[in-house]
């Protein structure tokens, strides 16, 4: 029986590393380029989200590196986000959100009027699509990047996944050079900008986060409620002890124990995969002995 779980647990830790080495290579994978593509008119269709045709195929894709205001409220996740859209923009009414997201989806629905191209590496953007969301990257007839000028527009900000362009630049320093172009829009007051609050901006940020936070904590102790009894120690415990921590699993406990020893929980951000977000998850249910 022993041998049997044995065999059992080195098929799922096995079939996780080729899990894990997917969704690598998804994101590391080559962009692949789609010329003389054409916007679908969907009702679906927002600033940062919409249906092209590419090649004969219909793809559902997502913006890189960018986030628009939202067009609807017609869930309770949109109601949050739009709470949340009106924090960061520091805007009073809520109603104004709308208002830009729909401006957004006009504006792109403008310079996608002429054929523009497409470059995605079919990584998964999650969504409410059945057929699922891709990320990409969108360069006009006119050749400039979709993404940069929704920020330049004051009709998006600088937030959600990216990778290097396909003209090279790293992630990085896109992500740095989309925050100059917002600064600018705000500093400008183009777009949403024009109506945000200079003297409530912080405050409505400060309260977002501390929402977070507040959220965060109570996600924490309920999980704590139903951890392992006692802490796990990061030098000493076993695969199966690891596991026991909701969010550990098999590839991450191979990991954790490769990486011995620990002399801080914190180490734990060198094990490849953890990140701030994740160790404060999990941070409770660890401890570190001799």
């Amino acid at each position: 029986m022993n041998r049997l779980i044995k065999l059992v647990v080195k098929s799922l830790f096995l079939t996780a590393i080729l899990m894990f080495a997917g969704i690598a290579m998804s994101y590391a994978a080559e962009l692949q380029k789609f010329s003389d593509a054409r916007l679908i008119n969907n009702p679906s269709n927002d600033g940062d989200s919409f249906l092209v045709e590419a090649d004969g195929k219909t793809l559902h894709v997502r913006l890189y590196f960018v986030d628009c205001p939202e067009t609807s409220t017609s869930s309770k996740s949109d109601a949050r986000r739009v709470r949340e859209q009106t924090r960061y923009f520091g805007l009073s009414n809520p109603a104004r959100i709308i208002h830009f997201g729909n401006k957004a989806k006009t504006f792109v629905e403008g310079r996608l009027a002429k054929p523009f191209t497409v470059y995605t590496a079919f990584a998964n953007a999650m969504g409410r699509s059945r057929k699922g969301r891709i990320y990409a990257f969108i360069t006009t007839s006119d050749g400039n990047d979709l993404a940069s000028l929704l920020v330049k527009k004051g009709l998006a900000r600088t937030r959600g996944t990216g990778r290097k362009t396909p003209d090279g630049i790293p992630r990085k320093e896109m992500i740095e050079r989309l925050r100059d172009i917002e600064i600018s829009a705000m500093l400008k007051r183009i777009g949403i900008w024009s109506e945000s609050d200079p003297d409530r901006i912080a405050e409505l940020r400060a309260k977002e986060r501390n929402e977070e936070e507040e959220l965060q904590e109570i996600q924490n102790q309920v999980e704590k409620a139903n951890s392992p009894k006692g802490l796990v120690d990061l030098n000493t415990a076993t695969e199966e002890e690891l596991q026991s921590v909701k969010g550990i699993g098999p590839v991450f406990a191979a990991r954790i124990i490769a990486g011995r020893p620990y002399k801080t929980i914190d180490e734990l951000l060198k094990v490849k995969g953890i990140g701030r977000k994740k160790l404060e998850k999990i941070r409770a249910y660890f401890t570190v002995g001799k």
